[in-house]
């Protein structure tokens, strides 16, 4: 008898699925793993609990940063926002290699721009990263100089997949770009998905000027904002116009780092 019950647990599919946790709220297995690889890329947690360790501890955290009610709970909403293109860096703990929040302690800021896109022409790029700079030098008492070869405070480049650093792109959609918090070495480096199809505001594609705002808000010091409104938002959005601006929250952040400067200058 026994051996026969024995046989009879052999015999059972190896792949039977186990039911899902409570906390996927009735989303399909698919669904419920993606969200788990999306919690914990941008909701990283250093603590050495469980509870804070919890898919659901990470649910609560995305639903409070982006102004959503608080349940632990997957649903449909928070699934839409996992799928929208949006910024690699984290929306929570420290996102960069370096503690605390650092900034630039020189006035004059160099940055070198070491690769481009196949999509939009050199000197395009060259001006939509001066304009996306000045924009946040329009705010504070700091000023930036492009330099053509050796070592710059801050490096921009367009790259494919694994380029260098502990983050490797994933293909066209999803993670865009991501940038490292002011510091030596990648510190302030600035990395665009070349896998992306890259406009200048004025064709189908991302704008590179709204993308490059946000990421050299990361270059300055900058983490992500909750605020919709503001550039430091993770996700990028289809219907940015090619003449938006940063909100009081983006300047807020910014002068709370450098202070203001003394006489503003605007585009």
């Amino acid at each position: 008898m026994q051996l026969a019950v024995l046989c009879a647990v052999c015999l059972l599919p190896g792949s039977l699925a186990l039911p899902l946790p409570r906390e996927a709220g009735g989303m399909s297995e698919q669904q419920w793993e993606q969200a788990q690889g999306y919690l914990k890329k941008f909701y990283p947690s250093n603590s050495k609990t469980k509870d804070a360790n919890s898919l659901e501890a990470k649910l609560k955290q995305m639903q409070k940063f982006f102004r959503l009610p608080i349940t632990g709970m997957l649903n449909s909403h928070i699934i839409k926002i996992m799928q929208k293109p949006r910024c690699g860096v984290p929306d929570v703990a420290e996102y960069s290699l370096f503690p605390s929040q650092p900034k630039w302690t020189s006035k004059i800021v160099t940055y070198r721009i070491v690769s481009y896109t196949r999509d939009l022409p050199h000197v395009t790029v060259n001006q939509l990263v001066t304009k996306a700079l000045k924009m946040w030098s329009n705010e504070i008492p700091l000023s930036f100089k492009k330099v053509s070869w050796g070592i710059a405070d801050i490096i921009i480049g367009f790259a494919r997949g694994a380029h260098g650093d502990a983050y490797p792109f994933d293909g066209p959609g999803n993670t865009l770009a991501h940038a490292f918090a002011p510091g030596p070495g990648l510190g302030g480096d600035a990395h665009f998905d070349e896998d992306e199809h890259w406009s200048d505001g004025g064709s189908i594609g991302i704008n590179f000027l709204y993308a490059a705002t946000h990421e050299l808000g990361h270059s300055l010091g900058l983490a992500h904002s909750s605020d919709p409104n503001a550039v430091m938002y993770p996700t990028y959005g289809e219907l940015y116009s090619k003449d938006f601006k940063l909100s009081q929250d983006d300047i807020n952040g910014i002068q709370k780092l450098y202070g203001k400067r003394s006489n503003p200058e605007k585009n």
